[in-house]
């Protein structure tokens, strides 16, 4: 993507909703990203959790000198982010338009869902099998901070939460090819997440407490039942969502 193409793209696509005129009003502005880490994989890593976050929303026209001055950063390291971003999946490129943040069709999402309820019945039941009392202990400490983002109405803070407790049941499991594959698709989940966190809500959190009392006990196979119906109410819920939506993935 050439600056020209950048420029073009911002005036050909002024209808569209830009970085700076987010919902609400003009985003909030970033301090500029620290220099330690090589800089193109710490401006890749924020645009990523941007769109995670739906800070970024799916659709949106991502302009390279609006992204640029929103991070403090030049235009390269941005360009080199998007084209990564592009080659997983996470923005499309589209020729003398520019990038845009990727709108997931319903059976990709509904895919790695599916997926992601085989991976974690498993981890769950793993991790009833292995949990030590100190291990149980820390789960109803990412409960409580589960609670207490759904108390105040966080979106941000329950993805963030969920998805702690999730990977530490993981952790839990000890089993490291399975936390691998669990890793590929983490991004993805949260991402699929963030527009029904809300909803999902003290329902979700509810099946969670059940979750790591079944665990406590050590029954396993319980473990993995229980497990595999939170995540396909998940999935269903995000489909539900979707439908609400018009059949488009839905605005957080």
């Amino acid at each position: 993507m050439t600056d020209r193409t950048s420029a073009t793209s911002a005036g050909a696509n002024g209808g569209r909703r830009s970085l700076g005129a987010a919902r609400g009003g003009s985003r909030a502005a970033r301090q500029p990203l620290e220099r330690p880490a090589p800089l193109r994989q710490a401006v890749y890593d924020v645009i990523a959790e941007m769109i995670i976050n739906r800070e970024l929303q799916p659709g949106e026209h991502l302009v390279e000198n609006e992204l640029a001055a929103h991070l403090g950063v030049s235009r390269q390291p941005v360009r080199e982010a998007l084209q990564r971003l592009h080659n997983e999946g996470w923005v499309d490129l589209r020729p003398a338009l520019g990038a845009f943040v990727h709108v997931p069709t319903e059976e990709e999402a509904d895919q790695l869902l599916a997926t992601r309820t085989l991976l974690e019945t498993e981890s769950a039941r793993l991790a009833a099998k292995h949990a030590t009392p100190e291990q149980v202990e820390r789960l109803r400490e990412l409960q409580r901070a589960g609670e207490q983002a759904l108390s105040e109405d966080s979106q941000v803070a329950l993805v963030e939460a969920n998805a702690a407790l999730h990977a530490y049941m993981v952790e839990m499991s000890g089993n490291k090819v399975l936390a691998q594959l669990i890793a590929m698709v983490d991004r993805r989940v949260r991402w699929y997440y963030s527009p029904i966190a809300r909803s999902r809500g003290r329902e979700a959190w509810d099946e969670h407490a059940a979750l790591i009392d079944v665990i406590a006990g050590g029954n396993s196979r319980r473990a993995g039942e229980i497990m595999r119906k939170h995540t396909e109410r998940t999935r269903e819920s995000y489909h539900q969502r979707r439908k609400e939506g018009g059949g488009q993935d839905a605005a957080s």
